[in-house]
């Protein structure tokens, strides 16, 4: 059977306010129904699997006991589709980086915390959110470490949730205005300087398209001197996009101007 991936990134579901989180994550619940039942904007071409390339919650994480509230309708979602036997990828963001087993358990999704290559019917695709690749960005580089160590995550998860979720969702809306600061030249960018890094590595697998998210700016465009690509999937608080990857060609879905049902 060949290969249909759909993929989706930066819901932040919560944001900016509990009024437009719960109307941008109907319509992302709609994307993910008619992507695994190739129905509107998918018909015909159903999902073999479907990726959320992270960020899907502007914050998440998980306390021993608690877990934030909101997302219901998503998480219902994923799991109905993942008890009906679909293939659901999750990649963590830097806003969703702190899922210990939960989603996992009880979503019965797949998680990744590093990019992965996916090979699409010889489309080789390497996939991930793209938060600290390429050059720049030490400081966060240096956070994520600090997120990221057992000694971080002991420390946090001793806060209060009331008091631990107040002072991520203010880091979390910091760091939502840096990741959608304006496009300069696509040379510029880091996540298209990381793509031409890993090109030139002669040990490793050379990807033909680069997928991540991350950035807010949907994007599709081939890397220069080379036969790659580069894609961004934009985001769902203002673009409304997506990616197909499907007989080995990947297309940027603007669900704006194309109707979903």
């Amino acid at each position: 059977m060949p290969r249909c991936v759909h993929l989706a990134s930066d819901l932040h579901l919560g944001a900016p306010n509990s009024a437009q989180s719960k109307e941008r994550e109907r319509a992302f619940v709609r994307w993910m129904r008619n992507a695994a039942e190739g129905r509107g904007f998918a018909r015909d071409k159903p999902a073999t699997e479907l990726h959320l390339v992270g960020d899907i919650f502007d914050f998440w994480h998980e306390y021993h006991h608690v877990v934030p509230k909101g997302g219901a309708r998503v998480m219902g979602a994923i799991a109905e589709l993942t008890d009906a036997g679909l293939a659901v990828h999750y990649h963590v963001g830097n806003h969703d980086l702190w899922t210990y087993g939960y989603l996992e358990e009880e979503l019965g999704v797949s998680i990744h915390r590093k990019p992965v290559l996916l090979d699409c019917d010889g489309t080789l695709c390497m996939v991930g959110h793209g938060d600290g690749l390429g050059p720049g960005d030490s400081n966060y580089k240096v956070l994520k470490k600090v997120f990221t160590s057992p000694w971080g995550q002991t420390l946090f998860r001793n806060f209060h949730p009331d008091w631990g979720v107040k002072l991520a969702r203010g880091w979390s809306k910091r760091s939502r205005a840096r990741g959608e600061h304006p496009m300069g030249k696509m040379e510029d960018e880091h996540l298209v300087q990381h793509a031409m890094a890993v090109l030139k590595n002669a040990d490793a697998p050379s990807p033909d398209v680069f997928i991540f998210g991350h950035r807010h700016h949907p994007f599709h465009a081939p890397l220069a001197n080379s036969s790659a690509e580069y894609l961004n999937l934009g985001d769902w608080l203002t673009h409304m996009t997506s990616a197909i990857v499907h007989d080995g060609k990947v297309e940027l879905l603007d669900h704006k101007k194309n109707s979903m049902d």
